[in-house]
């Protein structure tokens, strides 16, 4: 058997491009149904979601580069003709369906990697790629938008897969025809084939038919941010002797041997300090963060669920501290009570005081067992014991 394509048969080449890329398919679509209705609560559990996310991810990246090939190879080679070519409407549906699988077997998995290079956390893809892709940034929004994508163009594609596998099976068992054939190992007899393959027309309506998916996703809210459902508390103003015009708090953890970073998005300080203190305390503090603001890439509503951070029963974690000078540099000594938990904390932090502005920048790390935080993740290979927590603020000094 030929590796090259004749005006009447496909070769060997195009024969394995088929049914590699149907193979890899028709286990990825099952695979990615079945992980995601996995449950989550404990270490195993997560580590097997994981392990088989992991998979139909690497899968995915391989069917695009598969399916790249497959793409280029056709192009570079002649395409038997059409066995009923009077058939103008059926001809018209076929190749209407070839080209919408060409296109969805590259638009799923692209949509789907990118995806996953715009979140943080949960299933590592098994490349030596790196988890990011160039001009793809960390966003919530991107990877919003992405997800519904993955779903329209996946549903796009599981259409054309049953369109596809009816024609085939109409031709073979209803015409007795060769064209079912013609895609099995071997060479059949095929009956002189005429008449040229169509571009403009069957591009047109497969562009028109996932333009109109798209649409439909839309309507869907697919392309929306879907934020966990725990509403987060609004935290009021405090007043105090420096103000806190701008800064962050982010924390680390360390998911399945990958950094995820996250960061609360409302907090509160009332900060009173004396800079004039060269030795002890020097002042106090108290930050209260909304636990319902924390973002976590890809694992947020898991984490602000209730075996992590439970944000609906324990909605604020709150830092009171003495603020010490030594030679050193400054500590904020204090407590931290999270789900009515308080543990002694000390943060270390620098300081530069510019006029009436203050500019600090300090870290600590945390045990996340002490506040039972994932008690059912015991295992840190799957789920990090300890979460580095950054904080960093400008504040001014309150008019006297």
């Amino acid at each position: 058997m030929s590796l090259s394509n004749t005006a009447s048969h496909y070769g060997s080449v195009t024969k394995t491009f088929h049914w590699l890329t149907a193979l890899l398919v028709l286990t990825l679509i099952p695979l990615g149904i079945y992980a995601n209705s996995l449950p989550f609560d404990t270490s195993e559990q997560l580590a097997r979601k994981a392990w088989l996310f992991s998979l139909h991810k690497t899968l995915g990246v391989t069917v695009f580069f598969v399916a790249l090939a497959r793409i280029v190879w056709a192009l570079s080679q002649p395409k038997p003709g059409l066995l009923h070519p009077d058939r103008k409407v059926e001809s018209l549906a076929a190749e209407t369906v070839h080209w919408l699988l060409y296109g969805s077997l590259l638009l799923v998995p692209l949509s789907g990697w990118v995806h996953h290079a715009a979140t943080d956390g949960f299933a590592p893809i098994w490349w030596p790629l790196g988890q990011s892709l160039p001009l793809v940034p960390k966003s919530e929004t991107v990877a919003a938008v992405t997800a519904g994508l993955h779903i329209v163009f996946e549903r796009v594609l599981a259409a054309s897969i049953l369109l596809h596998v009816a024609g085939a099976v109409k031709h073979h068992v209803i015409d007795k025809d060769a064209t079912l054939r013609r895609m099995l190992p071997g060479r059949p007899e095929v009956a002189a084939t005429g008449g040229g393959h169509r571009i403009v027309a069957p591009v047109t309506s497969a562009v028109a038919i996932w333009i109109s998916a798209l649409f439909v996703g839309n309507a869907l809210g697919l392309y929306a941010a879907h934020g966990p459902t725990v509403s987060a508390a609004a935290l009021e103003d405090v007043q105090s002797d420096w103000q806190v015009q701008e800064g962050e708090i982010t924390i680390t953890v360390r998911q399945l041997g990958t950094n995820v970073q996250g960061s609360f998005a409302d907090w509160t300080s009332a900060i009173s300090f004396d800079e004039d203190v060269t030795a002890g305390t020097a002042g106090t503090v108290e930050t209260t963060v909304s636990i319902g603001s924390l973002t976590l890439g890809s694992v947020t509503s898991q984490a602000l669920g209730a075996d992590y951070f439970n944000a609906e029963a324990f909605p604020t974690a709150v830092f009171v501290a003495e603020i010490l000078r030594s030679e050193s540099g400054y500590e904020a000594q204090g407590t931290l009570t999270m789900k009515d938990t308080s543990v002694p904390v000390t943060l270390p932090f620098t300081l530069e005081i510019s006029g009436d502005v203050a500019t600090m920048t300090g870290s600590a790390t945390l045990d996340r067992r002490n506040y039972g935080i994932g008690d059912n993740q015991k295992d840190e290979g799957t789920l990090g014991f300890n979460v580095a927590v950054n904080i960093s603020l400008t504040a001014t000094r309150a008019e006297q």
